[in-house]
């Protein structure tokens, strides 16, 4: 069973500009309903059908189709009457405004839930990584995943697990397991929070920290300070997942000499401060 978001509620609730905003895109453009819809991989009269308004409840495949060739939201594409913006202002939206970070609740998620009608945790194996990137707004491709429960998490929250692979996620051992939180309002990320973030195209989905730029980029910082940050756009991030806590089968290792050094340094540094202060108020009685 599956719980995705509810676009027929949506469209009914909200007044929506799907069907102008696809003409005026394809038009925009200067592409014919013919070479549209041989882009998008469907037919003239299914395009038509959205252009003319006669598709009252787009399908979630749509949406996406849609979403990614346009480079456009689809929050953008359903709410806002494109016609009468700016040329800058819709290059601004295709470049990932802050209406395409927000997501504004209706960024596709779908899920999987138990009897209960609890959600599950997915859990992404490594063989399952090159599917996820074109299947995970697919509720049958989630449906394939292991799927589990873990006690204690909070309850304002979608969780999905991910394996970690290679040393840039150090000091998380490589194989580990990183369950996360979704993030649906990319607005709200801290600079350098921990994520995973899932990237399209061929590349891989990392697990980073994640610092979003105004100019619509975002900085990925590998943990292990052997490797260098890189910047991506964020019209080329599909999802993000914000770090909630990791798995592993490996130990931590000791402290070395140098970092148990330091922990005394920074013991003996608050001794003295609060001497100093007690002096202080000692000698003002």
């Amino acid at each position: 069973m599956f719980d995705f978001i509810n676009i027929n509620k949506i469209m009914r609730t909200q007044e929506m500009f799907w069907s102008v905003n696809i003409k005026f895109l394809r038009l925009r453009q200067k592409l014919s309903q013919e070479v549209l819809a041989e882009k998008l991989g469907i037919t003239r009269v299914k395009l038509n059908a959205h252009e003319s308004g006669r598709t009252a409840n787009p399908t979630i495949e749509d949406l996406i189709n849609f979403s990614e060739f346009f480079r456009m939201s689809i929050d953008s594409l359903l709410k806002i009457d494109l016609g009468k913006l700016s040329e800058q202002k819709i290059k601004d939206l295709e470049a990932g405004s802050e209406l395409f970070m927000q997501g504004s609740n209706i960024r596709v998620l779908a899920v999987t839930v138990d009897k209960e009608e609890n959600e599950n945790i997915e859990y992404v194996p490594v063989k399952a990584k090159a599917g996820y990137r074109s299947g995970f707004s697919d509720p049958e491709f989630l449906a394939t995943l292991p799927k589990f429960n873990l006690p204690n998490l909070p309850k304002n929250g979608t969780f999905r697990m991910f394996p970690t692979t290679g040393d840039s996620m150090l000091p998380v051992p490589e194989g580990s397991d990183i369950i996360t939180r979704y993030v649906q309002d990319w607005t709200r990320i801290k600079p350098q929070t921990p994520c995973i973030v899932i990237l399209r195209g061929d590349q891989d989905f990392v697990f980073k920290q994640v610092t979003i730029n105004n100019n619509g980029t975002m900085v990925l910082q590998s943990f292990n300070k052997q490797y260098f940050a890189y910047t991506v756009q964020i019209t080329d991030v599909l999802e993000i997942w914000e770090y909630y806590s990791f798995h592993s089968k490996q130990l931590p290792e000791p402290q070395t000499d140098m970092q148990q050094l330091l922990k005394m340094l920074q013991e003996m540094q608050l001794e003295i401060k609060e001497l100093t202060t007690r002096g202080s108020l000692g000698s003002s009685n």
